[in-house]
């Protein structure tokens, strides 16, 4: 158990897919405007890692490696992701209009979104069972979440602020996403304290 805690926090805090791994940037900078479509993007991209992770681990275990086609796990990975995405696309046209106009063209970016392949990889590569790969997809995507949600506050605190005119704009976005990326290295400490 304390090992699954220390999984699904590290993915959470110091292993954050886009403040420490810098995954998943376009979707980071391009929805983070506003909160309600940073969090309906965020809840979009962790329904689809959970679900990527639940059936990529299998196909990868059961599949490629017993038949030894490891050589063709990017792809058939992107394949899964891709069908995957294009389910929650239409549940949310059908269910949640509003929201799927709000995430516009992002929404089906998600099926080349760096993190979804990223932590389906890192699964395999970190050699984690089903039930650890499940938690590191839940903390991938609760991490996301949380970097959506304090990144869309922090870019609502600068409109209102005077920015020189030369900082307008993409460069002081990249400015304050990479002081909301150093703010994270101080949870290395706590994880690291789970340990002990």
């Amino acid at each position: 158990m304390k090992e699954m805690i220390v999984i699904l926090l590290s993915a959470i805090l110091t292993q954050n897919f886009v403040l420490s791994k810098t995954l998943g940037i376009c979707p980071f900078l391009g929805v983070s405007k506003k909160l309600d479509s940073a969090v309906g993007m965020s809840v979009a991209v962790t329904f689809v890692m959970v679900l990527a992770t639940a059936a990529t681990w299998p196909i990868q275990t059961y599949l490629l490696d017993k038949y030894e086609l490891g050589y063709m796990q990017t792809i058939v990975f992107i394949l899964v992701i891709a069908a995957l995405v294009q389910l929650v696309e239409m549940a949310l046209k059908k269910f949640l209009p509003p929201l799927y106009e709000a995430l516009g063209i992002y929404l089906p970016l998600i099926t080349t979104n760096c993190a979804v392949l990223g932590v389906a990889v890192l699964n395999i590569d970190e050699k984690y069972n089903f039930g650890q790969s499940m938690v590191n997809a839940l903390g991938a995507g609760l991490g996301f979440l949380l970097a959506m949600v304090l990144f869309a506050g922090v870019r609502g605190r600068m409109e209102n602020m005077d920015i020189p005119e030369s900082f307008q704009g993409l460069p002081i976005t990249l400015i304050a996403a990479s002081i909301v990326s150093m703010s994270f290295m101080g949870f290395s400490g706590v994880v690291d304290g789970l340990l002990k």
